[in-house]
Parts: structure tokens; C-alpha cells; sequence
């Protein structure tokens, strides 16, 4: 099959949060811009920013302040943030959110004098989680694609993205080799400017939230394109994942943090709340140290019957919970629990990346023509992501890059020719399962699940690790000798499948390979052999790079360009 090549001035990877903004803001800087949205799934249907549930941060309210969310947020990531992106996320928030009201259309939850009502989310000073109900992501994503359509802005739907192509010298990009999944045919779409988008999603544990088709595509293209990725052993694991057996793919749904912000108790199997055992805050405990504690209560024994704890809501009383949770009431009825008034077991499950590709203010990358939005980059939310900034991080530095898009496209922007050689190479690769003997992808698969749960999960130790990076090299070595049926490439969901565990057999080595730099514990990396904290007045985050066949990580120091470590911009603010 011919391989299709097409052009456009911008080409936008992903249709979540980060990639819908970055369209608009496109093409409201320069109308005459050509815009391709490209998405493996439907535009608008499919990605986690409409999975969201809990809701959006800002600092709205008498009495928050940028500074606090601020705070909050450094504390939270464990002091490892990129301190200007933190920055840039609590202010930019304020005016992202006025956006989506007041020019987008998406309407949130309103108190009895009309204000924003703004939710309790857990490790956070102040109520400032704004909502819709608690299916915040579908009004969010719903209202952005509306606006797209309504542009007219072009999309490559059931497009997946394989490979960066750049230019034959190096320096730049050129474009994205893509599989049109209706087809399976390729396409080379040469770009201006392109932006990475399409959001991390660690599917690569036993217990996950982001759906199926999340597969860490971006940070795979990212790393084989030689960019660096910083903060990649910083997974989050949410607390609170649907338990609901071991043969549905309902185990592991996120059942959100509303539910203990609002006063929701976690119990062992005997009933007995046990979060104050490690925590002064309960239940409302950031997402790490509840995570943590649910683990070792499991690990002790004193586990619920499917492995997990149990999440109760009923002594709010059963409309109350009803009334506030109606998503998560209705989603847990359809698999046979009651939210509302009896008790539902839960798991951690991963949720988050933390880290992901190195970015400037603008969001562009080290790599001339490419930018970066969204869980596909890094440093932000450093070692821990507070709930609900995920959001607004997309948001509002999707806006940023599209901004930064539209005026590189005019200034520099500019139509390069790909290297033909790595243009071959990258569909030689993609190709590669097609010309061998069918094998059991499903047995790759659990072997990844349960190598990175037990061995690079939620505690860590330099055995593990170990155990982890032999688990991952052999799997990568037995994927490579499997192929997929092909008599029909069109749909061919098990070549698909093929190349997701590829991508994600790379980022969990990545993953592997920042834990074991990383000899301290931070925010969502635990490791058991190195517990405490280092010095925060040194800390340093971790830079891996693709070299050949082996990821090079080194240890970086954080610039505390805004306060360190022992001050408060609270304190600075009020004087």
C-alpha cells in the first residue's frame, strides 16, 4: 500500500483537554491556519480529560489566592515542580476557567447566591475544586469539541500517531508517520508545527483507570526521538479504584476523591476505619499517603474479600450522597453496589504520570517544531499531582501552545523535508508483527500488569526494581517475537494491541529505570529501602534519555526560582 502523505501548518496529537484548547487558541490567533486534530478514537468520545470527574482547581473564592494554590501544589509535588509551570498553572487557571464559562459554554455548579461552588479535594487548604456534578470531564470535553466542529477545524479521526520523522540533519521536526486505522494504510503528515497531546495513562499496571486505548504513545515517541523525559517514576496511584471483581474491566474505575473530601470513610474488613493510623488528616490525606496506607492495610491482612478495603458513604446520608455523587451512584449500581447507603471495596489503582516530556514556558520542546501539553510533559505537578489540577493543567497549557503554535507557524514555521531513511525505518517498525507467527499477546499483557503492580508499583526496593527490569526486557524480547493475523489490516485491534504493549513496554522501562536513580522517597515514589525524604534544599529530579537500546537517566537540581524549601508565598503575599 502507497504510503499517503498529506500537509497542514499545525497537526495536534490528541483530542483530550490539551489538544482541543490548543485548536481553538490556533485557530483564534490566525483563522487562515491549517489545523489537523488527530485522535486513535472519535473526536470528543474517547481520551481521559472526559473521563474526569472530580472537577477543575482555581483559586476563586474570599480568601484563596494564586499563592495558596501555589503552595499547595509545590507541597503537594514534594518540591520537585518546575516552579514557573506551577506558577503559570494557578494563575493561567483563573482565566482558563472564565474561558470555559463565559466563551466556551460549559456551565458548573452554582451555590444558592450564584456563585462557582467550589469541592473539597484531598492534601489541599482551601474548597477550590470547581465541577459539574461529578461528570466535570464530559461537560468540559463536550462543550471543546462543539466549538471545534463549529470551526470547522480538521481531524484525522482513528488516526494513531507512530513516529516523530525529522529532518534529515536532526535538528527538526518534520512530521508524524501515522496508521489510518480504517485502513490500516500509512500516512506521513508534514507539519509546521506539531503538538504532542495525546496524555499519558499508566495502563500498564493490573489495576488502571484511563481506558484501553491509552497507551503512553506520546512519551514512547518522545523517547525514541531522543527527547528527554524528567519525572518518570513519579506514578500516582488513586486510592480509591472500583473493586469489582477480577474478570471485568469495572476493577480498577476510579471512584473520585469528592467522595473522602466530602466525609467518606475507608474501612478494613472488619469494618474499622484505619487511615488515622497513618495520617493526621484521615482520609483527606493526599493521594500517595492514602494510596499507601490502603496497601499495607491489604498486605496485612486485613483485606476485604476481593483484596481491596471498603469505601462507605452512607452515614452522609443516602440522598445526600445521591444527590452530590449522582455518577458515581449510577456507576456503581450498574455493577451491583449501593454508594449511596452500603459499602463498596476499592483498590489503588494507577491514575496519573507525573512525568512525561521536558517542556519550556511556550511548551515547546528541545526538538525545533514540536510542543508538548498536557500528562504527556513533565514537570508540573512534580513528585504528586493534587486532584483536580490534572484538568486545568491540560487546559490551560493547552491554550499556551496553541498560542505559542500559531505565532511559531508565522514567525519561523516552515515545511521540511523528512528524512526518507527514518521514514522507512519508523513503518519497517510499526510493520514489524505483520511478517511473524501469531503468539499470545494476552500473556505479554498479564505478565506487564502483574510485573509492574507487584515490582514498580506503589512500594518499591532496589530487589524489585531489579525483578521489574528483568520482567520487562523479557517480555520486550518475547513481544518481538510474536505477530498478529494479518488478512485484513482494516480494524486489526490486535496489531493495535501489538504496538500499545510495545509503547507501553518502553515507558514502564523508563518508568523502571527513574525509580531506581531516584535512592529517596518523594511524593508517589516509595521506596522501601530508602524511605525518607532527601533534603529539600537539594532536591533533584531525574532526566531519562533514549540511548540506542538503554535509557540513561541522570539526577538534575530543581531551580526554586519562585521560594524554597522552609518559605511560604502565602507569608510573602500578606506582607
Amino acid at each position: 500500500m502507497t504510503l499517503k502523505r498529506l500537509q497542514t501548518d499545525i497537526l495536534i496529537l490528541g483530542s483530550g483537554g490539551a489538544g482541543l484548547f490548543a485548536a481553538l487558541h490556533a485557530h483564534k490567533a490566525n483563522p487562515a491556519l491549517h489545523i489537523i486534530v488527530a485522535v486513535k478514537g472519535l473526536l470528543g468520545k474517547c481520551g481521559c480529560t472526559r473521563m474526569v470527574q472530580g472537577g477543575y482547581n482555581v483559586a476563586l473564592a474570599p480568601g484563596d489566592s494564586a499563592e495558596r494554590h501555589f503552595m499547595d501544589t509545590i507541597e503537594g509535588g514534594g518540591w520537585l515542580n518546575d516552579q514557573d509551570l506551577a506558577w503559570t498553572l494557578v494563575t493561567q487557571a483563573q482565566v482558563r476557567i472564565r474561558e470555559l464559562e463565559n466563551e466556551l459554554g460549559c456551565f458548573f455548579d452554582r451555590n444558592p447566591d450564584g456563585t462557582v461552588h467550589q469541592k473539597a479535594f484531598a492534601g489541599q487548604t482551601f474548597d477550590r475544586t470547581v465541577h459539574k456534578g461529578d461528570l466535570t470531564g464530559i461537560e468540559i470535553v463536550n462543550r471543546l469539541a462543539e466549538q471545534v466542529w463549529a470551526r470547522r477545524i480538521s481531524r484525522l479521526e482513528e488516526h494513531r500517531a507512530v513516529d516523530l520523522i525529522k529532518t534529515a540533519d536532526g535538528s527538526a521536526l518534520a512530521g508524524v508517520l501515522m496508521i489510518d486505522m480504517r485502513t490500516g494504510g500509512f500516512v506521513f503528515v508534514q507539519a509546521k508545527a506539531v503538538l504532542l497531546g495525546t496524555g499519558g495513562g499508566p495502563t500498564m499496571y493490573k489495576y488502571h483507570t484511563p481506558s484501553g486505548d491509552k497507551s503512553c504513545d506520546g512519551m514512547a515517541m518522545a523517547l525514541r526521538a531522543g527527547l528527554p523525559l524528567r519525572d518518570m517514576e513519579m506514578v500516582q496511584f488513586h486510592p480509591t479504584g472500583l473493586l469489582a471483581g477480577p474478570d471485568t474491566r469495572m476493577t480498577g474505575t476510579v471512584l473520585e476523591e469528592g467522595l473522602r473530601g466530602s466525609g467518606g470513610w475507608l474501612l478494613d474488613k472488619d469494618g474499622s476505619r484505619f487511615m488515622a493510623e497513618y495520617d493526621k488528616r484521615g482520609e483527606r490525606a493526599t493521594r500517595d499517603i492514602v494510596s499507601r496506607s490502603v496497601f499495607d492495610v491489604i498486605r496485612k491482612g486485613r483485606g476485604t474479600p476481593l483484596g481491596g478495603v471498603y469505601l462507605q458513604m452512607g452515614h452522609l446520608g443516602p440522598d445526600r450522597v445521591r444527590k452530590e455523587f449522582k455518577g458515581m451512584v449510577e456507576r456503581c449500581a450498574d455493577c451491583g453496589f449501593d454508594l449511596a447507603a452500603g459499602r463498596v471495596e476499592v483498590v489503588p489503582t494507577a491514575h496519573y504520570m507525573m512525568g512525561g516530556v521536558a517542556v519550556r514556558q511556550d511548551c515547546s520542546t528541545e526538538l525545533a517544531g514540536l510542543f508538548a501539553a498536557g500528562e504527556d510533559t513533565g514537570g508540573v505537578h512534580g513528585a504528586n499531582r493534587l486532584g483536580g489540577n490534572g484538568v486545568a493543567n491540560s487546559t490551560v497549557f493547552g491554550g499556551i501552545a496553541g498560542d505559542a503554535m500559531a505565532e511559531w507557524v508565522s514567525r519561523e514555521g516552515t515545511w521540511r523535508e523528512p528524512d526518507e531513511k527514518s521514514l522507512a525505518v519508523a513503518e519497517t517498525r510499526a510493520r514489524a508483527p505483520l511478517d511473524k507467527p501469531t503468539g499470545p499477546l494476552e500473556s505479554v499483557r498479564e505478565g506487564l500488569y502483574d510485573g509492574m503492580w507487584e515490582d514498580v508499583g506503589i512500594v518499591r526496593d532496589t530487589e524489585s526494581l531489579d525483578r521489574g527490569d528483568a520482567t520487562l526486557q523479557d517480555l520486550d524480547h518475547r513481544l518481538d517475537g510474536m505477530g498478529v493475523v494479518t488478512s485484513d489490516l482494516a480494524f486489526n485491534l490486535t496489531w493495535h494491541d501489538w504496538l500499545n504493549l510495545k509503547n507501553l513496554i518502553l515507558v514502564s522501562r523508563c518508568i523502571t529505570a527513574a525509580a531506581r536513580a531516584r535512592e529517596d522517597s518523594r511524593g508517589a515514589h516509595f521506596r522501601a529501602d530508602f524511605p525518607q525524604a532527601s533534603d529539600l534544599a537539594t532536591s533533584r529530579y531525574t532526566t531519562a534519555r533514549l540511548a540506542g537500546e538503554e535509557l540513561r537517566v541522570t539526577m538534575e537540581p530543581v531551580a526554586f526560582t519562585r521560594v524554597r524549601p522552609g518559605e511560604s508565598l502565602i507569608r510573602d503575599a500578606a506582607e
